[in-house]
């Protein structure tokens, strides 16, 4: 496949991203493509990992409000770019993705990194792909805290998601930086839509970011017996699982349902309703914040 690297100076302006890149290479199990995966890694290499996973169309630069206090608290955080994103590997071809070979693009990542004791710190698409990596590898993951996900399987797409998956199949310009300030309660400042701009130079970078709302399994689809394989481990899963939706997202309000009382591991805990819009992460980093280190709390 034909794969495009964002050069670094696409990301030299910006200014509230502290964090040294590190980069690991994968091989597709298809076609022995090599990509190279890029990840922040902060905090001690000894210590529980706490793994924040980004979704649609945003990379680890999302969660760059809650790095730093999980990590004051005493934990590793590792927040991966999903190929495609950030400063990752972008196959040029949209026909390159798929939800199937990006569960395994990430698992090849996590076996890379051999991390375990991990608390999954998961939104939008990171839902998707880590809820997957969580049932496929339940040794290595130790709990989850999830928020304006979910793991779709089947059934009908809400109606703001059929809207935003066609824009993102149809629109003739696909403006990434005001599409994540759309998603939030609060208006970005200018420098910040620049940087969820930053990995797409052009438009020939955004084939994951275009075909990802399309690949969400709704409806019949060739995931669906990955995705009920997934909920049958999740339906014994017994470690910790906190909910923390917001109460302004109107794509995920109320995912919390399909998980509560469903997974084993819900029990007993205090799920939360953070405030803001989808991309929680920029309107209550600390609320979310709080919920990861109540699910760490319990799992180390």
């Amino acid at each position: 496949m034909k794969v495009l690297r964002t050069p670094d100076a696409a990301f030299a302006a910006i200014a509230d991203f502290p964090f040294a890149p590190n980069y690991a290479e994968i091989t597709d199990a298809r076609d022995g493509t090599v990509l190279r995966v890029h990840y922040v890694d902060e905090g001690p290499r000894d210590a529980p990992v706490v793994l924040m996973m980004h979704g649609e169309p945003t990379w680890s630069y999302l969660y760059r409000h809650m790095i730093g206090p999980v990590v004051a608290a005493g934990y590793r955080v590792i927040a991966p770019d999903l190929i495609g994103f950030g400063r990752s590997d972008k196959p040029a071809a949209q026909g390159d993705y798929s939800y199937a070979r990006h569960v395994a693009w990430m698992r090849s990542w996590v076996e890379a990194l051999d991390l375990s004791r991990i608390t999954l710190v998961c939104q939008d698409w990171g839902s998707l792909v880590g809820l997957r990596l969580a049932a496929a590898m339940p040794e290595r993951f130790a709990g989850v805290a999830l928020s304006n996900g979910g793991l779709p399987e089947g059934g009908p797409a809400p109606t703001a998601f059929r809207i935003w998956r066609a824009f993102s199949r149809y629109s003739p310009v696909f403006p990434i930086g005001r599409i994540v300030n759309a998603g939030t309660k609060r208006a970005l400042p200018p420098a910040t839509i620049a940087a969820y701009n930053a990995p797409f130079p052009d438009s020939r970078y955004t084939a994951g970011a275009r075909i990802f709302p399309s690949l969400v399994p709704f409806g019949a689809d060739p995931a669906l017996p990955d995705q009920r394989a997934a909920w049958a481990v999740l339906e014994r899963w017994d470690k910790p699982f906190l909910c923390c939706f917001s109460d302004g997202d109107p794509i995920t309000r109320g995912g919390e349902e399909r998980f509560i009382g469903r997974v084993p591991g819900t029990a007993g805990q205090a799920h939360t309703t953070l405030h803001g819009g989808h991309f929680i992460q920029e309107n209550d980093p600390q609320g979310f914040v709080a919920c990861v280190l109540v699910v760490a709390g319990q799992t180390h």
